[in-house]
């Protein structure tokens, strides 16, 4: 499949992007529900869109948890939704042998963050050629995500994203800190925010995550007043009915009103900027 639509708009840092869909794709109607509504949302905001959803999450609480449809057919819905509605899609991958069938039909490869340091997997997406979204870890301080960024480097691909998720704090419980914006801003790369899995707590109910989606909103607008260059949410058509990180997920009817609110704070910044 050819790699359409574009995505240079990533790399664009005069204007904010959005990556966006659901945790998981369920199944093919939710997620057109979901590539629908933000496909019209971002249409009246003039905000380039990179649809997102799993077909596999490797990394759950319990052997019980939704894992996903796996590679070949999630695969399979992520390119009828890419035909239907002409967005570029993203999805994360967790097997070095997972780049080169997954990059047949995505448009950006994401390295989770728990996998952040795994040369093999973090060179193979770099291999592609395709964009790499680099999800920092938990684990990782800003600074040193230049030696994962230097290994998809290594491969001769320099269109790289860098994605801040939030840092563990005790148990079961995760804290945005903000300086690691403009720190990872200085390793000159476009940054995105993620605004949902920052409020995640993970393993807080022991067989799955919890989650505190009443804050997304205000952590999405602080990133905006701080500067990033994109932002990254998972949105449900019924979060409190995802098979995956519905305690995380702003609900479809409400995220027009949540990314007019965060545009507002990120035009701000950027006029102040600049």
């Amino acid at each position: 499949m050819a790699k359409n639509p574009s995505v240079d708009f990533l790399f664009t840092p005069s204007k904010p992007f959005l990556i966006a869909g659901p945790c998981v794709l369920e199944d093919q109607a939710m997620a057109e529900e979901v590539a629908a509504g933000l496909v019209c949302i971002c249409r009246g905001l003039g905000l380039p869109l990179v649809f997102k959803a799993s077909f596999d999450k490797a990394n759950r609480s319990s052997l019980k948890g939704f894992r996903g449809p796996g590679l070949k057919k999630g695969l399979a819905m992520l390119a009828k939704i890419k035909r239907k509605f002409g967005v570029p899609l993203l999805s994360d991958i967790h097997e070095p042998s997972q780049a080169a069938p997954a990059a047949e039909v995505l448009d950006v490869l994401q390295v989770p963050a728990f996998l952040c340091r795994q040369t093999d997997l973090l060179v193979a997406c770099g291999e592609t050629g395709l964009p790499v979204n680099v999800k920092k870890g938990q684990f990782v301080a800003p600074l040193n995500m230049k030696e994962a960024v230097d290994k998809v480097r290594a491969t001769g691909n320099h269109r790289i994203l860098v994605t801040e998720r939030g840092v563990l704090f005790g148990y079961n419980n995760l804290v945005v800190d903000f300086t690691a914006l403009p720190l990872l801003r200085s390793l000159g790369l476009p940054v995105v925010f993620d605004a949902t899995h920052s409020v995640q707590e993970p393993s807080r109910h022991g067989h799955a995550s919890g989650g505190r989606s009443e804050f997304v909103p205000s952590l999405a607008r602080a990133a905006a007043a701080v500067g990033v260059d994109g932002y990254f949410f998972e949105v449900h058509p019924s979060p409190s009915h995802a098979k995956s990180d519905g305690p995380n997920m702003v609900a479809l009817r409400d995220f027009e009103k949540v990314m007019r609110q965060v545009l507002a704070h990120d035009r701000l910044e950027r006029r102040q900027g600049a």
